[in-house]
């Protein structure tokens, strides 16, 4: 598959470069999706990265400190997934970063040789070297200066692969209210400029469903369509406290995410904002050359959503099905769409479980399995070819659970298409490691020429 290797080359150069090949990639990276069995790699990545051939070989845990575990620091933990290796389903490698931070979300560059993973409560970001040793990633360098730089943005939430850049969208700013905007940094961690979510105050020339909140969480793009997408959770007053806090505090639980905005990608200009109440948290955009949507769960409704392109070409959302009993608050946090656009995988924290749904009517799905991964439960990633899946167990930390259910672990497991069948566990907790969050996937065959 072609390959985008842009990190060593000067950023004019890049930029021309990618200006020239961008099309002609993304027409490569569709076609080959639409005509291909896929093998490896997790199906919520960027389509501008390149992807591993086979399996997966390892899987790299973003994961938060905790105070009096192992050095109380945030780290990324690698764990070796080769199925004959003898350290197979164990923690090979722990690379802390100097502090606690509050470890969220990260991603890959495009080109998969440097890892980026932010903290939500100092805003720093920090690149991992996974391609000189794919076993043992390095720390090369920390951005500090993010919130100076970005014009006020706070709570850097992971990081986004774009053509020689990475797009990082805020949670909030510097008043903690949770208006943000999304960032661009070049591959090698230089800021290049802050787009703004639109607001009631400053719609963008956004057409605007019923408000425009200014809210921000994920962004995620499908290139043949020129579209971004972007949803929205909270500001730090809110991810900060206590959940039981926030949860009995009437006023705190007004100021939550009810959007999700569609923008112009290449102008980086939004488009229409749609009212998504209940805080619309992970997109993932359908695979499929002519399947022209993307799917959402709201946390606080307990509900999937579908942003789709009608037959008029206008864009819409709507909720098609509910996540477990929303009366019970069973919080749906991540999803997991696999290649073939069939089947999607639900993680809901509360309750512990995942759950799977048909997904070949987008407007339809239909629940067809589940089962108890822990006491909770947040992150999911699928290897493309399906029959892996991996599960992360902390939210927050001021939010997880405690006592019996505070259980922190990532589990692996295989699917047949009809169940899960336990793979292999780590207890982060018992190996002094913290509370692992977000995953990717690694792979020395990537870099073996």
């Amino acid at each position: 598959m072609t390959r985008i290797l842009v990190l060593s080359l000067p950023l004019s150069v890049r930029r021309n470069r990618m200006r020239r090949v961008l099309l002609s990639t993304a027409a490569l990276v569709w076609a080959w999706l639409a005509g291909q069995p896929v093998q490896a790699d997790e199906t919520c990545q960027s389509p501008y990265m390149a992807k591993i051939a086979g399996e997966e070989e390892f899987v790299y845990v973003w994961t938060l400190g905790v105070e009096g575990v192992g050095d109380g620091q945030d780290k990324v933990v690698t764990v070796d997934v080769r199925k004959d290796s003898p350290t197979f389903g164990k923690v090979i490698d722990s690379d802390s970063v100097g502090g606690r931070g509050e470890a969220h979300h990260g991603g890959l560059t495009d080109d998969r040789r440097y890892f980026w993973v932010a903290g939500l409560a100092d805003s720093k970001i920090h690149i991992f070297d996974v391609a000189t040793d794919p076993a043992n990633p390095k720390l090369v360098k920390t951005i500090d200066d993010f919130v100076e730089k970005s014009g006020g943005v706070v709570g850097a939430h992971g990081a986004y692969a774009l053509p020689g850049r990475m797009l990082i969208p805020g949670l909030s700013n510097k008043n903690h209210d949770g208006r943000t905007g999304l960032v661009e940094y070049t591959n090698d961690g230089q800021y290049i400029t802050t787009h703004w979510l639109p607001t009631a105050e400053n719609t963008q020339g956004a057409v605007v469903e019923r408000v425009a909140d200014g809210y921000g969480y994920d962004a995620r793009v499908l290139p043949r369509k020129n579209v971004m997408l972007t949803s929205s959770f909270t500001g730090f007053s809110n991810y900060m406290r206590p959940l039981g806090e926030v949860v009995k505090d009437e006023e705190a639980m007004k100021h939550f995410g009810q959007t999700m905005v569609l923008w112009d990608f290449h102008a980086r200009t939004p488009k229409k904002v749609f009212n998504v109440p209940g805080a619309p948290l992970e997109i993932r955009w359908a695979w499929g050359p002519h399947n022209n949507y993307a799917f959402t769960s709201t946390a606080l409704t307990s509900k999937l959503w579908l942003v789709y392109e009608d037959a008029d070409g206008d864009w819409k959302a709507e909720a098609v099905a509910d996540v477990g009993d929303p009366a019970k608050l069973p919080v749906p946090v991540d999803i997991s769409l696999s290649a073939d656009d069939r089947t999607l995988f639900v993680d809901s924290f509360m309750d512990g479980m995942t759950r799977v749904f048909d997904v070949s009517d987008p407007h339809k799905p239909k629940q067809i399995y589940e089962r108890k991964i822990g006491g909770g439960v947040n992150m999911v990633s699928q290897s493309w070819d399906g029959k892996r899946l991996y599960y992360t167990s902390s939210l927050l930390s001021n939010w997880d659970k405690t006592g019996a259910d505070g259980e922190q672990f990532l589990k692996a497991y295989t699917w047949d298409g009809k169940e899960l069948a336990p793979r292999f566990e780590v207890d982060f907790m018992h190996e002094g490691l913290g509370r692992p969050h977000m995953m990717t996937f690694g792979s020395s065959k990537l870099y073996a020429s």
